[in-house]
């Protein structure tokens, strides 16, 4: 009789401590609001950039790689509207998604693959989560076929919603680039050249060639016989994508707008774009860049993710938004601010 009352008392006890901790977690979860925009590290040397918990795009780079890129680069539908390599030549298999690259170096080929030459990341500044944006901070060094440091990189890229209807949100991902000399050297010549430093490859579909897709400057006119080489403040291809539906598959239109920062050299650039479907601004088209520690080269550019067609109105918008925000900085943290090694932040 005992063992039973005491049974029985040991039952309330747990279901008491159960409702507790179901409270206690209830509470928790209540109270608990995860940053709207997300930075989160993987296995096997890749980053998963997320909004509302959906990647927008991911960054790669191991060492399988001769350089770093970001694949997927996904639209307002969740596909992705770059893709990797040419769809026809297997030669430009070194075009992958969005990429850094230059052709020449101190005259060393960083663009195209079997150089001996290659691009590392040393290490990360700051994974940094937020509602309005999250930031990723990284430091990369290009490497010559003999091991030479020629020059550093410092990566800044930024995530940002547009929208905020979390079903079809376009996006923005920001892009500040700063470079300087390697390790022990003085300068570093960047040559004249059409191929560097950010460059995209978009989806078959979105190719004027190998698709249906269009290239739109920032006046509304298109085709590469005349937008190549020509300046703009901004490049567009948009193009229609293949969604899966439980009937198949549905045609949406989604695009990248690809912008120039005032701050950049030669503003408005001239642009190296492809109607095979890609496209790159080109800082060092028509003159040579030589980057020394007292002079460093920061470009900035973004890439805007957008539903429909090129809307020249609605790219004015984020020209604007872009052209007038503060760049980044990276620093060491102050007292207040554990756990970290660095800190990023936007100058003010």
């Amino acid at each position: 009789m005992n063992r039973s009352v005491f049974g029985n008392r040991c039952r309330v006890g747990l279901w008491v401590v159960v409702a507790v901790c179901a409270i206690g977690r209830s509470s928790i979860a209540q109270d608990y609001r995860p940053p709207r925009c997300e930075i989160v590290p993987l296995a096997d040397h890749q980053v998963s950039l997320r909004i509302d918990g959906r990647e927008k795009l991911r960054w790669h780079y191991g060492e399988q790689y001769p350089r770093p890129f970001f694949y997927p680069f996904n639209g307002p539908s969740g596909e992705t509207l770059t893709r990797m390599g040419h769809p026809g030549a297997q030669n430009h298999d070194h075009h992958r998604s969005v990429w850094f690259a230059h052709h020449k170096v101190d005259g060393i080929n960083f663009w195209a693959d079997g150089t001996g030459s290659k691009i590392r990341q040393t290490h990360w500044y700051r994974y940094r989560d937020g509602d309005e944006e999250a930031v990723m901070a990284t430091h990369l060094v290009w490497i010559d076929g003999e091991g030479v440091e020629r020059m550093q990189q410092d990566v800044v890229v930024a995530l940002m919603g547009i929208d905020n209807d979390a079903e079809s949100a376009e996006h923005a991902v920001e892009f500040q680039l700063a470079f300087r000399p390697g390790e022990g050297r003085d300068k570093v010549t960047l040559e004249q050249t059409n191929f560097g430093f950010l460059a995209v490859r978009v989806a078959a579909s979105l190719s004027a060639y190998f698709g249906a897709g269009r290239l739109t400057n920032d006046a509304g006119v298109q085709g590469e016989p005349s937008l190549h080489e020509k300046r703009s403040r901004w490049m567009d291809y948009s193009g229609p994508i293949a969604v899966p539906v439980p009937e198949g598959r549905k045609l949406v239109e989604e695009g990248i707008t690809y912008f120039d920062h005032p701050s950049n050299p030669g503003f408005p650039t001239h642009w190296h774009v492809r109607q095979d479907g890609w496209m790159g601004a080109s800082p060092g088209m028509k003159f040579a860049i030589e980057v020394t520690n007292e002079n460093p080269l920061v470009l900035r550019y973004l890439l805007y993710a957008h539903s429909g067609s090129a809307d020249l109105e609605r790219a004015e918008t984020v020209h604007h938004a872009f052209a007038n925000r503060p760049g980044f900085r990276i620093r060491k943290p102050n007292q207040d601010e554990p756990h970290r090694q660095y800190e990023v932040e936007r100058m003010r």
